[in-house]
């Protein structure tokens, strides 16, 4: 029952980007086409559960071990852009069409900070590994499901006729904050 707890608030409750701020600029900047939202979702939820793995067991072995959790953010941050780097070059080398589907959303995803905090509050909220698995790979989710909805939700605002003051960036962030009104009615679930 924790597990699937675990799953509904991470993705619907919690959202790592409607209800907690992490990947906003992901959120807006990638987020103009369906096709590219579901790009940087398979991204993000790759990256984000190996990046959770590894930084769990330097958190438990380590960090934790040697009594330095002082230096948990540079370790996770450090951590997180060298996996992002083996996986672009082992995606490179074995699977050239992946690369070439995932190539653009890779280097972002060294700068999303959802990838860190999720890290982060898999430490904080003492989760094992189990959780800390189920965790991010549901926050990833939930990112997706944000990324992706509001990358529909843009793609109409194309065929709409919007006054001229509200194209672009300003209705952008006005469907971002009912986007995130609706999250919020999920609030009492969990």
């Amino acid at each position: 029952m924790t597990y699937f707890i675990i799953i509904i608030s991470a993705i619907f409750v919690n959202n790592i980007v409607l209800s907690q701020f992490l990947g906003i600029c992901p959120f807006l900047g990638v987020s103009k086409k369906i096709s590219t939202g579901i790009g940087m979702t398979g991204a993000v939820t790759f990256v984000m559960v190996i990046a959770t793995i590894v930084t769990y067991f330097i958190q438990e072995l380590i960090l934790e071990q040697f009594n330095i959790t002082f230096l948990q953010t540079i370790s996770f941050i450090l951590v997180i852009a060298a996996l992002v780097q083996l996986v672009e070059i082992v995606l490179k080398k074995v699977s050239p069409p992946l690369y070439q589907a995932l190539g653009v959303f890779l280097p972002l995803i060294t700068t999303n900070c959802a990838i860190l905090g999720v890290a982060i509050m898999t430490v904080s909220r003492d989760y094992n590994l189990v959780e800390a698995v189920i965790f991010s790979g549901a926050s990833a989710l939930g990112f997706g499901l944000a990324l992706v909805t509001f990358a529909g939700i843009r793609e109409q605002l194309d065929l709409v006729n919007i006054p001229k003051g509200m194209q672009g960036a300003p209705i952008a962030l006005v469907v971002a904050g009912l986007l995130a009104m609706a999250f919020m009615g999920f609030a009492g679930m969990v």
